[in-house]
């Protein structure tokens, strides 16, 4: 009769080598992957991502780029605004002159408006979620005059003002001494609303002299400055109930405008040609 027992007693030994041969790491040995450190903001420093501080002869055309005309390219009628310029990109509108951008506003007779600009922009250029946007500026001045420095979604589906507007700064020209930050979004019953405020200088106006304008935006909260001196935030509590459409990606547009619903329109007393110069433009974020 065959044991069973003398054939477990041979294969026990042979198992336990078998086993004890196997090089494979134990639970111990194991090397588990580290979780990715998660820095919080305040211990991170803004580092310089994109600059523009207009150095060179001619636009950088691998920054910016040109919109023409009344906005009907963009689907708008006197861009939406009721403005009464042509922006086109002649050098009489704009160009560059010993380090400064100049954005010239002038009174004249082309392709059917009274008067001409220049309107530019850095969309599929320097388009950014978060950061800091800096931009040193002497801004015009008088009635009518509507100088701008603003940012939109870079989205191609971007609906107004559902994907919102952030307008860094503002003027109109017959308030020379205050500008305006605001941002524009969509009620949840689909109508336009907004919310800011204005910085007045204590003396002076803001086409005596340079200033430095800026925006600090990260998760659900941007806040305004103007010479580093911190004057607004809006966040997504503030936008409550409505949707927060601010924690996407934009583009930086710089113009001056000339007429339209919120500034009124040239008088005698407007001088032309207007111009808003630029040192410099920044851009940083938190690493």
């Amino acid at each position: 009769m065959y044991s069973h027992k003398k054939e477990l007693i041979f294969i026990l030994p042979l198992l336990f080598l078998f086993l004890s041969c196997d090089d494979s790491p134990t639970q111990a040995e194991r090397v588990v992957p580290p979780t990715e450190e998660i820095i919080p903001d305040e211990e991170k420093e803004w580092q310089l991502v994109w600059e523009d501080e207009f150095d060179a002869e001619q636009l950088d055309m691998e920054k910016w780029s040109f919109q023409f005309g009344t906005g009907s390219e963009e689907g708008l009628t006197n861009w939406g605004n009721n403005e009464q310029q042509y922006y086109t990109d002649r050098e009489e509108n704009l160009f560059l002159e010993d380090g400064y951008l100049h954005i010239v506003a002038k009174e004249e007779s082309y392709e059917g408006q009274q008067y001409t600009s220049a309107r530019i922009r850095t969309r599929d250029k320097g388009d950014w979620m978060y950061g800091r946007t800096e931009i040193r500026a002497k801004l015009p001045q008088g009635q009518g005059i509507w100088p701008a420095i603003w940012m939109l979604p870079s989205k191609d589906n971007f609906q107004w003002p559902r994907d919102g507007e952030i307008d860094i700064t503002e003027l109109v020209g017959h308030e020379p001494e205050r500008v305006h930050s605001t941002v524009h979004f969509e009620e949840n019953d689909g109508d336009h609303d907004y919310m800011g405020t204005s910085y007045t200088l204590q003396e002076g106006i803001f086409a005596d002299d340079f200033h430095t304008f800026s925006i600090e935006w990260k998760l659900n909260e941007i806040q305004f400055f103007v010479d580093e001196n911190h004057f607004y935030t809006v966040n997504s509590s503030s936008l409550a109930p409505h949707n927060y459409p601010f924690n996407n990606t934009f583009h930086l547009i710089m113009n001056i405008a000339v007429g339209g619903n919120w500034p009124g329109y040239p008088d005698n007393t407007t001088q032309f040609p207007q111009s808003m110069i630029m040192d410099y433009v920044k851009v940083y974020q938190l690493q």
